[in-house]
């Protein structure tokens, strides 16, 4: 009777793991279909359908959302380990967190080593056209939960896992619809017409300092404010053509301020990787190749400088509908590295053939799998060793001790915008309770504190300082190798902030800041009932504005200095209710209101009611959508403009149009017949010009940034050259950098301006006024010295300097703007934001001509 027991009880053990991947639901049993199966793409309601189903099936599953996309999604996250592990989720939180903050002794942060398990982060669907990973996150998911080969209870039990399985839920709608759609037709691999994120599309991807977006900020707090992960994995697919996969090593330049335990332990995982591929017989692993090290502000290096390895893979075969290489067209090199097995990093390529869905789905899985393999193995040296960076940067001596925000700012909204950003990113920050000197310069009670003595200095010190961009070139007396995204992105500089980075040591009384700052409330004085007046030295002045017209409160701005404001000030006539409202918005706002007994000496300019009109190409464009979202933010009245409305002449409705930075081709004639559906073909075409034309020389004003003022130039004819045009980037080469730029404040555009901005140039461009002509000011130069802030620049001396930034073209009876740069670059040059807003009330001023209006 004991002996058939025993066996009873070994048949149930035997049976046990079958029983539990059994259980656990699949996700083809929710799709209806294979993930990964040609011609198919499930979409989110049937993705939130089956995390229910996986979450409700097992205790080794916990799932939370973290967020909403920008459009109302819930942002889900998972946490998967053995139950034993779950049920002590927080523990393993709290030990990470400790040893990552790495406050602790060396005895206790070992202890914690061998004690905590490893976090490890997975996620996908960031870009949403890059289809498989959002789809495969599921399967990995289950795997991870389901699977019961001896390494996946070794994982379970080393490793938390973390997945969030899809990371813009929006732009996987967007797409799946779209190839739905489109399938068996000949569009069937084309992209949407429409960004697949509302605002920045593919640029979810460029957000990880700002935070700017929802989406970014949801994930932000997990990673550096909760659980504190020691590997990050980010899923992408572009990977070089005739490759399966990108893995790393990145290729150089690293960042000097990253650590080098973090350079060196990507390599670790990328080398894990490969031999996993190498040994399942899976070729076409590729690394050393595009990506770099340097940049902040992607998903996976952002995390660097919080002392976490961060991971790429971009892995082919993005589409569901599958791609043949012919083997017979093989080339001789892949990703710049020949194809022949002779190069250290791609010594196993792949030949070619036909390609399908499930083949990504495999690699990636492959991958996840490396990682978590690695991490179960040396989960102790993980989680030392992301204490011991951290307190490596905690005791370096060589860095900043401080950086201090004096409280008397130029703009104090950006000053509180910086502080938040920086907290989001996890730097510690505090409050100066009383006033304090250093090095002779007092700062008074208010002033912001980042101490240097941190953890996270990496990501402090390198939004704080400017960065200097090693010269590269693709051979010796060769063309520049571009940097992987920016080379230059100092956050003091773009947003305008005066920060002071001291090296001394002082002693200041202060207290930690553990809230998101809003701004102090502002003062309302003086005394009459005329109105009020306000400066526009603040961005915040421009939501003021928009908020007062809503209300329909008069509002006017002062044409030159007048005893009670400078400039570019602005005037709020008394009506009903002006009292109540001015207190609300100095108190929300930190505006400063001075009640008016009559009008001012100064000549003023009403404006007519603020409405502009953004112009919105068929060919998806994200300076479009970060130029909307940023005006939104201020609140402004927007509509948005496509060929159609342009071309239909009913523009006299707008203060101001504008036109993001994009091809005078790509205005002019959109997507091309063919290359997409007939409602999606074309762009302004001539007829649109003639609109433009009119609406101009009828009073309008037309805001050009960037590549579009090629545009202009070209299609009205302007006296004015864009003076880089055609120029070698052997000859001249500015990669995304900070460029020194002065301004002539005493140019209306200019009112309220700092004499001096960080323009964010990027390949941008820079005009010359043809000798004789006339009507044109110019509001912005390009400095004529010293002109790298930050980044990397190559022959500026000689075709950059003293030539114009800013262009203010009269045009009839109204106005044609031209910037050369970008001055909303995916909102973060703040200093440049108040170029735009007087750009606009330009249009809006009444004395403007306009038969139409």
């Amino acid at each position: 009777m004991m002996k058939n027991i025993q066996l009873l009880i070994c048949a149930l053990l035997m049976a046990l793991p079958g029983i539990m991947e059994a259980q656990i639901p699949h996700p083809r049993e929710t799709f209806g279909h294979e993930v990964g199966a040609d011609y198919k793409l499930a979409d989110y309601d049937q993705m939130l359908e089956y995390y229910d189903k996986l979450a409700a099936s097992t205790e080794r599953v916990q799932m939370v959302e973290i967020g909403k996309s920008v459009m109302g999604r819930p942002i889900k996250l998972f946490f998967i380990s053995s139950e034993k592990n779950m049920a002590q989720l927080e523990r393993w939180r709290e030990i990470s967190e400790k040893l990552s903050r790495a406050e602790i002794s060396e005895a206790e942060a070992r202890q914690l080593a061998k004690e905590g398990k490893a976090i490890v982060w997975f996620d996908g669907g960031m870009h949403a056209t890059e289809r498989a990973h959002a789809q495969m996150t599921s399967e990995l998911a289950w795997r991870v939960a389901a699977e019961e080969s001896e390494e996946m209870q070794k994982i379970r039990e080393n490793v938390i896992t973390l997945i969030v399985p899809v990371m813009n839920p929006d732009g996987l709608d967007i797409v799946v619809d779209w190839y739905r759609k489109n399938l068996g037709t000949p569009f069937e691999n084309t992209s949407p017409p429409i960004l697949y994120q509302k605002y920045v599309g593919h640029d979810n991807n460029r957000d990880w300092f700002m935070n700017n977006m929802p989406e970014t900020k949801a994930v932000t707090q997990v990673l550096y404010h909760e659980w504190y992960p020691q590997i990050v994995h980010n899923h992408h697919q572009t990977a070089p053509r005739w490759a399966m996969i990108f893995i790393p090593p990145f290729r150089s330049p690293v960042n000097q301020k990253i650590h080098p335990g973090v350079t060196t332990g990507v390599n670790l995982v990328g080398t894990a990787m490969a031999n996993r591929f190498a040994m399942k017989k899976m070729p076409g692993a590729i690394a050393t190749t595009g990506y770099s090290m340097f940049w902040n502000g992607g998903m996976r290096t952002a995390p660097y400088y919080h002392n976490q390895i961060g991971i790429l893979t971009e892995t082919a075969q993005p589409s569901p509908t599958p791609t043949e290489y012919d083997p017979e067209r093989f080339p001789e090199t892949v990703g710049g590295k020949a194809s022949n097995g002779t190069e250290i990093f791609y010594p196993f390529p792949w030949k070619g053939g036909m390609l399908h869905f499930r083949s990504a789905v495999d690699y990636m899985l492959e991958a996840s799998m490396a990682v978590l393999d690695l991490a179960a193995d040396k989960k102790d040296e993980f989680l030392y060793n992301i204490y011991s960076m951290g307190r490596d940067a905690i005791e370096d001596r060589s860095g900043a001790f401080a950086y201090v925000i004096p409280k008397d700012q130029w703009n104090p909204s950006e000053a509180i915008n910086l502080t938040n950003i920086l907290m989001q990113g996890g730097i510690e920050a505090h409050r100066a309770t009383a006033p304090f000197t250093v090095n002779g310069k007092t700062y008074e009670a208010g002033s912001i504190i980042f101490y240097g003595s941190q953890a996270f200095r990496p990501f402090l010190a390198d939004l704080m300082e400017k960065q200097v961009y090693p010269d590269q070139f693709r051979y010796p007396g060769g063309p520049p190798m571009p940097p992987y995204d920016l080379a230059g992105w100092t956050l003091p500089l773009q947003m305008g902030v005066t920060v002071d980075r001291i090296t001394d040591t002082f002693n200041a009384s202060a207290e930690e800041i553990t809230e998101k700052l809003v701004p102090e409330a502002g003062q309302v004085a003086g005394s009459g009932r005329y109105g009020y007046v306000f400066s526009n030295k603040d961005n915040l002045s421009a939501k003021a504005i928009n908020r007062l017209q809503k209300a329909g409160y008069t509002v006017s701005l002062l044409k030159a200095d007048d005893d009670n404001a400078k400039a570019g000030s602005v005037v709020v006539r008394s009506k009903r209710g002006l009292d109540d409202e001015v207190q609300k918005l100095s108190a929300e706002l930190g505006l400063d209101f001075t009640r008016l007994a009559k009008a001012p000496a100064a000549p003023m300019e009403e404006l007519n009611r603020v409405k502009v009109g953004i112009y919105k190409s068929w060919q998806a464009n994200m300076d479009e959508g970060w130029t909307r979202w940023m005006l939104e933010q201020f609140e402004f009245d927007l509509d948005t403009l496509h060929n159609e409305q342009i071309q239909s002449g009913n523009l006299s409705q707008y203060s101001a149009l504008i036109f993001p930075s994009q091809s005078g081709r790509g205005i002019m004639q959109g997507h091309s017949q063919g290359r997409m559906p007939e409602k999606f073909v074309g762009g302004i075409g001539e007829e649109g010009v003639k609109a433009l034309d009119t609406y101009a020389k009828s009073g309008g004003t037309i805001i050009f940034f960037d590549a579009s003022s090629d545009f202009a130039i070209e299609q009205f004819k302007l006296p004015v050259k864009n003076v880089l045009s055609g120029l070698k980037d052997t000859e001249f080469f500015i990669p995304g950098s900070l460029i020194r730029t002065d301004i002539d404040t005493s140019n209306p555009l200019a009112f309220g301006m700092m004499n001096q901005v960080a323009a964010s140039f990027d390949n941008s461009g820079a005009f010359a006024v043809e000798s004789g002509a006339q009507g044109i000011e110019e509001v912005a130069r390009y400095a004529s010295d010293d002109l790298l802030m930050s980044g990397w620049a190559m022959g500026e001396e000689k075709y950059l300097a003293n030539t114009s930034a800013m262009l203010n073209v009269n045009y009839g009876g109204g106005n044609l703007v031209l910037f050369g740069f970008k001055p909303q670059f995916r909102g973060q040059p703040r200093g440049t934001y108040k170029l735009i807003f007087n750009s606009i009330y330009q249009g809006a001023k009444k004395n403007k001509i306009n038969t139409k209006r």
